[in-house]
């Protein structure tokens, strides 16, 4: 009877303790925000100073690849002591805390879901400002992961119906009905959206594996396909006229991951042969090795005399849903 009674009690403590773990995950309520605002959390007089540019100059740094400068992140600076209630469910939140031990920590949905929390620490404002430059990139990642899984949530709530790229192409994709297919090529799809000053694109493309080499030339071997591909399916409104790469701005080129496949990454400007249009692209090469091809999606944005950060964030994000059948 005495060990039934201890199991009994030991069973009692752990359903107790599971319970409470369950009602703390219940009680989180959803986040809040819109894409790409960052909260931080610091004192005025911190704010004002060589920390408050530290912070800025990694949070607002201007994004590549846009014909204007436009910060990476907007910056919401809220003194400790009113960091309460419904403040604290933003979504992404960067807190500078003083006085402690030089620190950083990056904690998950801290007062509401989902949510990243990243912790800055120092016993004075040179250590902080010394973690900040050293994770710039972590720190940015890790805010443009969260703000990426959260633009696609927003989208899931109404999709168009991919399937016809799907059985073409051999891709799985998602974007939002607002998108409709404008050409449909067997191998070549040209997507849009209309917005309030022009229009979102997207296309989607395979080539034979041969067609890029991996060497010291690849940035010019992209830069000849998106050429080729614009003069062939991306007609302008002129006779003649055809998308092309903007020459006089160079490129950025980067490697990534995408699907779990290596990734080429291009950034720059297109504008129209013989026409007076043109905007910011963002390429991704996609190897595609199992089944011997490259697939390539392509997001370029026209719209004029507005900012195009969130336009070409939405671009990204309905690129990074790509998911290629084997």
């Amino acid at each position: 009877m005495k060990h039934l009674l201890i199991i009994a009690t030991a069973l009692l403590l752990v359903c107790s303790c599971k319970e409470d773990t369950t009602k703390k995950k219940r009680l989180l309520l959803d986040s809040q925000g819109h894409i790409n605002d960052v909260s931080v959390i610091v004192d005025n007089e911190a704010w004002k100073g060589s920390l408050g540019e530290a912070i800025r100059d990694v949070l607002a740094s201007p994004i590549y690849g846009l014909p204007q400068d436009e910060p990476t992140f907007n910056i919401n600076q809220i003194p400790p002591q009113v960091f309460t209630d419904f403040i604290t469910r933003n979504r992404t939140i960067l807190r500078i805390e003083l006085g402690k031990p030089q620190n950083i920590e990056i904690k998950d949905n801290v007062y509401a879901q989902p949510q990243k929390v990243i912790i800055l620490s120092g016993t004075k404002k040179e250590e902080v400002i010394a973690l900040l430059k050293t994770n710039a990139s972590k720190i940015i990642e890790t805010f443009k992961n969260v703000e990426l899984k959260q633009k696609q949530r927003l989208m899931r709530k109404s999709l168009y119906n991919t399937s016809v790229i799907k059985e073409k192409l051999g891709i799985k994709v998602e974007f939002p009905t607002a998108y409709r297919i404008a050409k449909d090529d067997g191998n070549f799809f040209w997507i849009r959206k209309d917005v309030r000053t022009g229009t979102l694109n997207l296309m989607l493309y395979e080539l034979p594996y041969n067609r890029i080499k991996k060497n010291d030339s690849v940035i010019n071997q992209i830069i000849a396909i998106r050429d080729s591909i614009g003069k062939s399916h991306i007609e302008g409104p002129t006779e003649g006229s055809y998308m092309a790469t903007e020459d006089a701005y160079t490129p950025f080129h980067g490697e990534t991951i995408l699907d779990n496949k290596p990734t080429l990454e291009t950034k720059g400007m297109w504008e129209v042969k013989n026409a007076f249009m043109a905007g910011p692209y963002i390429n991704y090469a996609i190897d595609d090795k199992i089944n011997k091809r490259w697939i390539v999606a392509e997001g370029f944005a026209f719209a004029p005399s507005v900012e195009k950060r969130n336009y070409m964030f939405e671009l990204e994000a309905i690129i990074k849903t790509i998911a290629i059948e084997n």
